[in-house]
């Protein structure tokens, strides 16, 4: 008598564990050997040492420039490789303020999206899966989490209190959607990458002043004073559901 023919998803071979790992063991490598290899070749000095070369590059080839930039961007962020604050001054260095503020936001957020999809695709979704399951006092967090998801995204972003890699794999774990995230990242970070890009597009006095650019600007009154106001304006419908909840 004639076998059937066995049909596609009988020769699809299921992904293994390992195999939905890899991308972020990967991540986790790369990050390891960067933090040994390149703490002291991404910094302020190699930018002013290389800056005339940049600058020729970037006038020849401008749209290359730019997606060379944001790639690099990315993989920085994406790999946790040290030198993000030289690449948000670089940024503003050879691009401006505008549309420098862009391309720097844009890098840091694909790399992001980097490390979010790979947390997710190796233990997020289980993770979370696993949380609702049990229940208990974690399972109660991760649902206050998703009840504030916005609000607790954005003020991830805006108050940095949470370094940015573990701000990356957190929501990955309590199932938070791609696009919520890559909205809240977009837009969380925007106003920091202001602050320093416009420091990197005056770059070109502190060279020729022989200086290193003056980063505490973040801590200004009339810098900090907007950021924290936007914390407090993000963290107010948390606010108001606790209010409403003791009121009830």
């Amino acid at each position: 008598m004639p076998t059937m023919p066995l049909n596609d998803t009988d020769n699809a071979v299921p992904k293994s564990g390992l195999a939905q790992k890899l991308p972020i063991f990967i991540i986790l490598a790369v990050a390891a050997a960067g933090a040994f290899f390149l703490r002291d070749q991404i910094s302020f000095a190699a930018l002013a040492e290389n800056r005339e070369a940049l600058i020729a590059f970037r006038d020849a080839n401008y749209v290359v420039a730019v997606l060379a930039f944001v790639a690099a961007y990315t993989a920085i962020v994406g790999f946790s490789l040290p030198g993000a604050t030289i690449a948000t001054l670089t940024g503003g260095f050879l691009f401006g303020t505008f549309p420098g503020v862009f391309f720097n936001v844009t890098g840091a957020t694909l790399g992001a999206i980097a490390i979010f999809m790979a947390a997710r695709t190796g233990f997020g979704a289980r993770f979370a899966e696993k949380i609702e399951g049990k229940g208990g006092a974690v399972a109660k967090l991760q649902a206050g989490l998703r009840e504030n998801e916005w609000s607790v995204l954005f003020l991830m972003r805006l108050v940095p209190a949470v370094p940015f890699f573990l701000a990356n794999l957190i929501p990955a774990f309590v199932g938070t959607k791609l696009s919520r995230f890559a909205i809240s990242t977009f837009f969380g970070i925007l106003p920091g990458a202001l602050v320093f890009t416009s420091v990197g597009a005056g770059l070109g006095e502190v060279f020729a002043r022989g200086e290193t650019p003056d980063l505490s600007i973040i801590f200004a009154p009339h810098v900090l004073g907007p950021i924290l106001g936007l914390a407090a304006l993000s963290a107010l419908p948390i606010i108001l559901k606790l209010f409403r909840k003791k009121a009830n």
